[in-house]
């Protein structure tokens, strides 16, 4: 009985024992497969504390996170590095993804100048709480361009819309969108083209200009714009080359032949086409 008793626990501590090594087994294949999936992940730069529209972006402000490869978006960073001392063309929030489209290259001169797009220019223009929209302007925000000018009778006064949907840059000298409540500030720096630089130049020295804030979502324009900046301008529109159609040619006139035709005692002409 006795051996019998010894064996059994013999065979039991094997069954033990064999067990506790696979689950050891299946643990450390775990392992390897969880460090596998790291070093696989990709990595992306997200922003470790919220940075502000217009300013420069530093290392203390970005942190690194881990992702699977399918889920790291196409345009994002994966080295802080290549994101420091760009400017941030939009308020990043808090554990935000750095995007492309997000932070622009400072290749020198003012931040300002960096936030602006290919084939813009940076245009200031004076304002006063009215028509600096009573202190609620803030960079980012889209306006239109009303000028107002003299018809040359004392009592009227021409006003209509040059310019539309033109994207705020800075208010004073301040490009950051943070800001507690309106205030007054004295000029107001707007993105334009070089014709639209033209038409503003030209409408602030033939009169007034007023500035309306538009909804961001509000994206239509008047088709009409073009011919009220032509005739600020004094641009005629282009025509349509024209060429008179050719004359026509007269219809040949044929020749005629006429037929004397005598009846009894009478005689009359006939005129026969040939």
């Amino acid at each position: 009985m006795k051996k019998k008793g010894i064996v059994t626990m013999f065979c039991v501590s094997l069954l033990m024992a064999g067990g506790a090594a696979l689950i050891a087994m299946s643990w450390m294949q775990e392992q390897h497969q969880e460090r596998d999936a790291l070093t696989e992940a990709g990595q992306v730069v997200v922003a470790a504390l919220q940075i502000p529209f217009g300013t420069t972006v530093q290392a203390s402000d970005l942190r690194v996170m881990r992702l699977p490869p399918e889920s790291v978006p196409p345009g994002s960073f994966d080295d802080i590095e290549r994101v420091v001392g760009r400017i941030s063309n939009q308020v990043i929030y808090a554990g935000e993804i750095l995007h492309e489209g997000r932070v622009a290259e400072h290749l020198g001169g003012s931040a300002l100048a960096a936030l602006l797009d290919p084939g813009k220019r940076a245009m200031s223009v004076r304002v006063d709480d009215v028509v600096g929209v009573a202190g609620f302007l803030l960079p980012g925000n889209r306006v239109d361009v009303v000028s107002t000018r003299s018809n040359g009778n004392r009592n009227s006064v021409e006003s209509r819309t040059v310019l539309q949907n033109l994207k705020v840059l800075a208010v004073d000298q301040i490009a950051s969108q943070e800001r507690d409540g309106p205030v007054i500030v004295r000029a107001v720096t707007l993105e334009v083209d070089p014709t639209q630089a033209e038409t503003l130049v030209k409408a602030t020295q033939e009169g007034k200009v007023q500035l309306t804030l538009r909804n961001p979502l509000d994206q239509e324009e008047k088709p009409d714009l073009l011919a009220s900046q032509r005739e600020l301008l004094n641009v005629e529109p282009p025509r349509a080359s024209y060429s008179p159609p050719p004359p026509r040619a007269a219809p040949a006139v044929q020749p005629q032949r006429q037929v004397m035709v005598i009846r009894g005692t009478e005689a009359s002409t006939v005129n026969v086409r040939n």
